[in-house]
């Protein structure tokens, strides 16, 4: 049998471009400078194959998602109709409700108009050419007076009254005697109450806020003279057949002034931290004056030399890192201020002991964009501090520094807890009574937090009062929307874990991103959403099921849907929509304004309320706590109730902590046990080698 037998062995061919593989040269050249060497053979033959079941799997994940969002999409949910709807004159462009209920207020495009919540009628009305209420703040004075804070389009502050079907202005804020001097407001709010008020203007390249505080006791004395007036003056003409059935017009009642309000406070954003002349610690001390303030880092001892040495040493060391982001537009828009009014609690005396009514503020935080601080300011001070107090820009009495920008925040009813959202996807909660941050947690998602809100229900005492309950264990319901269209609800609990539930996807497509996010005031587990492309949905907080929609009656749709102008009232339970009147191409081409209405959704009418109405828990209003030492016991019979629970979590900690030591001490052993076989083994190569 013949065998063919191969001449030569077999050699290696030399390596040529032709040989070499596609993917190997693509890998090159899409990164010839990568820091790692391709992975040799087999390993990269693995690495390939685990990417793409990477990517396989992530393409089923999507498929799934995409099927899953259809099926919610097909689910028929049912759609409510509105169960009121009145007209307006004029464009509306914000709307308010008062403390007890019975009105709504309306900003429309020449002045203001008031509706009652019970009839859907208007009641009164204020107008003025060429004013266009952009914004609006309403609180009850007492009895049937209304206090008014309203900002128009071109930045004008105007503080009115409503009582007895008149309103009345009684200031303008910020009234420019040079049009071309004179400060915009952005910002015009007013206390529950209205004993103070805060005004954040701008102008000249420059942002501060004002507090005012008003005369509140003389204003309602002179008010009840004025209506007293009013209404013999209504009895006589009505005798003599000549009051009319119209609505009753400012005019009637003249000229009204009340007696003057005080500037209390001009607050004006921190300056940025520079370089110091200080050299010893006494003079940054003196610099402090009493010291009681830390945390603003306005008095160091670092000076400018030291300062640009840091910067030029953080340049060198993060250059990398700098140089892949962009550089940012420096623009010169002043900083925005977000504030809120205070009321008496704490542990601290000076934010306890308060002298007046209950209900009235005594701080205001404040925290301005870009800034790091939520800051808070005493609206009463010591008779010792009254001197030019206006004169002085004051200094804040406490700072609460953060890791992060600011970039929106929330304050409970009760003023206990304040919610920061910070940039990097950020939320703390803190505990103001406390001064201690009740919970830290980073929001899923790498997108910025655009608005937060405290998920609480609507509790008043029977002096119409904010108030809350004291829990030993207080829970934190907090509604997170995220600048990417993802919405989540944070459940947190002090001594326990925080509890995330995710309500709304990120969403790629624009149109169907959430133009408004609210809780329902008075079902706080129920959460209203409003998307750009015009759909109103409310959907439930614990599982983020999808309950219903609301509809507009044809041919009527959301007005302005990236915006949208709507109320809820927690006293009537109702939703108040704006809608305008769909137009044809014909009529947008001749320029004609729809006309629009004022949709009303009562809640109570609604069958799906009444599983709500059971599954509700019972809220009992506490009497708030007047001064500090009542605060103080409170505080300490909530420590006595909860020495058991930080018993348990003291014990637990006590355990993980022995083994934690234990586990380190058997490393040592380990480590020890191997350091001496070492030394012995070379000890016995150095004996046997002497003796070789």
């Amino acid at each position: 049998m013949r065998v063919y037998m191969r001449k030569s062995l077999l050699q290696i061919p030399s390596p040529s471009e032709e040989a070499c593989s596609v993917d190997e040269e693509e890998a090159f050249l899409k990164d010839p400078e990568q820091i790692q060497d391709e992975l040799p053979q087999p390993f990269r033959m693995v690495s390939k194959l685990i990417n793409t079941l990477i990517d396989d799997a992530w393409s089923t994940i999507q498929n799934r998602a995409q099927i899953k969002l259809a099926q919610q999409l097909k689910k028929q949910s049912p759609v409510l109709e509105a169960t009121g709807q009145f007209q307006i004159s004029g464009k509306t462009n914000c709307l308010a409700s008062s403390d007890d209920g019975e009105y709504v207020f309306a900003g429309v495009s020449k002045g203001l108009c008031v509706f009652s919540a019970l009839t859907n009628l208007a009641v009164s009305a204020w107008e003025e050419e060429d004013v266009e209420v952009t914004s609006l703040c309403v609180t009850c004075l007492g009895g049937q007076m209304y206090l008014i804070a309203t900002v128009d389009d071109m930045g004008i502050a105007r503080l009115l009254v409503y009582f007895s079907n008149f309103i009345t202005l009684i200031k303008v804020i910020n009234e420019p005697e040079d049009v071309s001097r004179r400060n915009l407001c952005t910002k015009f709010e007013l206390s529950r109450g209205g004993d103070f008020a805060g005004v954040m203007l701008e102008g000249n390249g420059e942002s501060w806020l004002e507090v005012y505080r008003f005369p509140k006791d003389s204003w309602l004395r002179e008010l009840e003279l004025v209506q007293t007036t009013s209404q013999k003056q209504q009895t006589a003409d009505s005798q003599d057949d000549v009051l009319t059935e119209t609505v009753p017009h400012i005019s009637s009642v003249g000229d009204l002034k009340l007696s003057p309000s005080v500037i209390i406070m001009k607050i004006k954003p921190p300056k940025s931290i520079s370089g110091t002349s200080l050299k010893s610690p006494f003079e940054v001390l003196q610099k402090t004056e009493d010291g009681n303030v830390i945390g603003s880092g306005q008095n160091h001892m670092i000076s400018s030399r030291q300062w640009e040495e840091q910067e030029i040493i953080f340049q060198s060391v993060y250059k990398k890192y700098l140089d892949t982001i962009e550089s940012k537009k420096t623009d010169d828009k002043p900083c925005e201020g977000t504030f809120n009014f205070l009321l008496p609690g704490g542990l601290l005396p000076m934010f306890g002991e308060v002298k007046g009514s209950t209900g009235v503020p005594i701080a205001i935080s404040l925290w301005w964009s870009g800034n790091h601080d939520l800051l808070k300011y005493l609206l009463v001070r010591p008779t010792k501090d009254k001197n030019d107090k206006t004169e002085i820009e004051p200094k804040p009495d406490v700072v609460w520094p953060n890791a992060c920008p600011i970039l929106c925040s929330a304050i409970s009813r009760c003023t206990k807890y304040i919610a920061l959202g910070l940039t990097e996807g950020l939320l703390t909660v803190w505990d103001a009574y406390l001064g201690l941050p009740l919970s830290v947690l980073s929001i899923p998602g790498d997108s910025d937090i655009r608005h937060v809100q405290f998920m609480e229900p609507h509790t008043v005492n029977k002096d119409n009062v904010t108030c809350s309950t004291f829990q030993v264990n207080p829970k934190t319901q907090v509604l997170v929307s995220c600048k990417d269209g993802a919405s989540h609800a944070v459940v947190s609990v002090r001594g326990t874990d925080t509890t995330v539930t995710s309500l709304t996807e990120r969403s790629e497509d624009q149109s169907s991103l959430p133009s408004a996010i609210q809780s329902i005031p008075f079902q706080p587990n129920l959460v209203l959403f409003m998307s750009r492309n015009g759909t109103i949905a409310l959907m439930d907080s614990t599982d983020g099921t999808l309950i219903c929609n609301f509809g507009l009656p044809a041919p009527h749709a959301l007005a302005t849907p990236w915006d949208p102008v709507f109320l809820l009232d927690p006293e009537r339970q109702s939703l108040f929509i704006r809608g305008d009147k769909k137009l044809s191409p014909d009529e947008l081409l001749e320029g004609k304004v729809a006309a629009s209405s004022l949709f009303i959704f009562n809640f109570n009418q609604f069958s799906f309320m009444e599983s709500y109405r059971d599954t509700q828990t019972s809220i009992q209003a506490t009497k708030h706590p007047g001064t500090w030492e009542e605060r103080c016991e409170l505080y300490l019979q909530d420590r006595l109730q909860s020495l058991g629970d930080r018993n348990k979590a003291m014990a637990k900690c006590w355990d993980q902590l022995q083994q934690h030591a234990a586990s380190v001490r058997q490393r040592q052993e380990k480590h020890l046990n191997r350091t001496a076989v070492t030394q012995r083994s070379q000890s016995t190569r150095v004996k046997q080698g002497a003796k070789a």
